[in-house]
């Protein structure tokens, strides 16, 4: 029994002796890292701060792009929100357009007399109200007397000589012609000059 207390107390003593031999040598390597002169400890100090501030510009640069990216986004999202309410109006608004129609028609030959002419008054007053919430919604009446006939955003009825207007110039605009932005809602129905 001895023998055994006295093997375990030399196990002891020697990883005892193991463990400091060890703790010396990280020691040791620890000091070997180090500068040994001042010079040495400020030029590892400036490498690392140059290597925190290398960091410190890849994290700013990488928030500032994510920010970037993330206003644009809300931007495209803002800009397919007002376009997709901008062509449900007009949807709607196309229904009404055979009334404005109607309404310019009715107008164009308005009683002159007392009473005729404050009626076409007040419907002249309903007529720039309609005209007014359409250009709210960001629908616009074309632009087309004394234009050049543009396949685009015209339709031509007729074609006629005269001397009044040059070859392909807008005559007469029978029906007006809309705009959804920049996009035609429906074209200006035209007499155009051969």
């Amino acid at each position: 029994m001895s023998d055994d207390l006295n093997n375990q107390q030399l196990e002891s003593e020697s990883s005892d002796d193991e463990q400091e031999k060890i703790i010396e040598g990280d020691i040791l390597e620890e000091l070997a890292k180090e500068p040994t002169s001042p010079e040495e400890e400020l030029q590892s100090l400036r490498q690392e701060m140059a290597e925190a501030e290398t960091k410190a510009q890849e994290y700013l640069d990488g928030w500032q792009r994510a920010r970037a990216e993330f206003a644009n986004y809300k931007k495209r999202v803002e800009r397919d929100q007002a376009s997709v309410r901008q062509m449900a109006a007009a949807n709607i608004y196309k229904n009404y357009l055979e009334v404005v129609d109607d309404i310019e028609r009715a107008l164009k030959d308005r009683p002159e007399d007392d009473e005729g002419a404050a009626w076409a008054a007040g419907i002249e007053l309903i007529y720039r109200k309609l005209l007014s919430n359409m250009e709210v919604d960001g629908i616009t009446v074309m632009v087309t007397q004394d234009q050049f006939f543009d396949p685009n955003i015209h339709e031509a009825i007729s074609s006629e000589d005269t001397e009044d207007f040059e070859s392909g110039q807008i005559v007469e605009v029978l029906k007006n012609g809309y705009l959804v932005g920049d996009k035609v809602l429906r074209p200006a129905l035209v007499r155009v000059a051969q």
